[in-house]
């Protein structure tokens, strides 16, 4: 027999740390490699933690509802005749483990005893997420208590703090000296910072509470970050799409018959979208800091709803693809997230952001930019309004307003105008003499 480790995996190259969401197995259980043990949150994806080993869970280290970063040990595996031989040369062991069984008695229950705490003064190690996170944010890393092994600082330990609104500073944190030693000469330790206070929102009989999950806290640690950093502005234009409506009615059928999906009008703002980003490519940029970085690849990132989720998978190379193409990976990556499918590099590497709010039946909105994205456009309903042709004639025009949030850091009005004018000379000019599908 040999007690094997499961550890938390990596589910994106940005990824740092997972939470539990729920484990799909409990101590004494049989499970075979490759069978799911646990559902973990990332702030890119839901995904499962799979088996490395066959065996009998042995012990759940990890709890549901805890964050621990990649790598930590979530649950132990018994297993007969140890690892493989594929398993052993993937798998190290541990150098905490040899030393221990070297050890003698005494020695290992010094080794057992708690970690002590991290000391601010010492040089300590962070890791790039946490690094970068504070860097923009003006955290200071030294005033920060980590919940994470041995003290480490995690990315959520930071996320928590943004989203306090108390962001400690050196600056701030400049008396506290003076207050340390006034409490040292009465022998008493220093009161302890005031955490931030909690909402008070009065609970009647009859209310229901839901409790947040890791994935909605991670949506909204986003938007705050999003709305705290970017200085949003916003501009609308009105779109005459009635030439496109006629279009697609035309061909919608046949080309379901033919397909075995629908194309969608969704899919003619994609392409336009992504052909109007190809002649201005500094819409498709990202703030860095210090830099402005103009992506060259056209990822479109496209928003879609579950009932307690939002999730953004990309459409990579947009302007490469056909309608047909696009309106294939919409309907597939839609299905992906509703079947809680959908893989973390299928939520990777977006530049721009289409938003279908139309679908709801909204006609004006205003997004909040896909951090670290420059901008975001909200498709709006297309519908029939009276319109004044050239003429003075009034007739009936199938009208949908194009919404366009933008980060003011990276992108200006003359820029997002002459963009939006593109976007809506190329969709009011989609007829079937000059648009094919293919």
């Amino acid at each position: 027999m040999a007690i094997e480790q499961i550890k938390m995996p990596q589910l994106g190259e940005s990824v740092t740390e997972g939470t539990i969401e729920k484990w799909l197995v409990q101590p004494g259980d049989k499970v075979n490699k490759y069978d799911s043990l646990a559902e973990v949150n990332t702030d890119k994806v839901t995904a499962e933690i799979p088996s490395s080993f066959t065996g009998v869970i042995k012990e759940l280290i990890a709890t549901e509802g805890q964050t621990l970063e990649v790598g930590a040990v979530v649950c132990t595996i018994e297993t007969e005749g140890g690892a493989t031989s594929e398993e052993s040369t993937s798998e190290e062991v541990p150098a905490e483990k040899e030393t221990a069984a070297e050890m003698p008695a005494a020695e290992s229950k010094k080794a057992a005893a708690p970690a002590p705490v991290r000391d601010k003064g010492s040089k300590a190690r962070y890791s790039p997420a946490v690094l970068k996170l504070a860097q923009e944010n003006d955290i200071d890393l030294s005033l920060v208590d980590g919940t994470g092994n041995e003290g480490r600082i995690t990315r959520k330990d930071l996320l928590a703090i943004i989203e306090s609104g108390n962001i400690p500073t050196a600056k701030a944190e400049q008396a506290a000296p003076k207050a340390e030693t006034a409490a040292l000469a009465q022998n008493t330790a220093p009161a302890a910072k005031p955490a931030a206070a909690p909402v008070n929102v009065p609970v009647a009989v009859g209310d229901i509470e839901i409790p947040v999950t890791g994935i909605r806290k991670a949506i909204a640690a986003n938007m705050l970050r999003s709305k705290h950093e970017a200085p949003h502005a916003w501009t609308m234009i009105e779109v005459d799409v009635t030439n496109l409506v006629q279009y697609r009615d035309s061909i919608k059928n046949e080309f379901k018959k033919k397909e075995g999906f629908n194309v969608t009008y969704f899919a003619f703002f994609v392409k336009a979208v992504s052909q109007a980003l190809k002649e201005f490519p500094m819409m498709n940029s990202m703030w860095a800091g210090d830099k402005i970085v103009q992506k060259k690849d056209i990822n479109i990132s496209i928003a879609v709803a579950t009932e307690d989720a939002l999730f953004v998978p990309v459409i990579k190379n947009a302007d490469e693809k056909t309608i047909k193409g696009i309106g294939r990976e919409i309907n597939e990556l839609a299905g992906k997230v509703r079947a809680g499918k959908l893989k973390s590099d299928e939520m990777q590497g977006g530049t721009f952001t289409v938003n279908n709010t139309g679908s709801f039946g909204s006609i004006q909105s205003m997004g909040i930019i896909n951090y670290p994205q420059a901008a975001i456009l909200q498709v709006e309903s297309i519908v029939k309004r009276p319109v004044i042709m050239d003429g003075g004639m009034i007739a009936a025009r199938d009208m949908v307003n194009l919404c366009l949030s933008l980060d003011h850091r990276v992108l200006d009005g003359l820029v997002c105008g002459r963009f939006l004018a593109r976007v809506k000379e190329i969709l009011e000019n989609m007829t079937k003499e000059n648009t094919s599908v293919y």
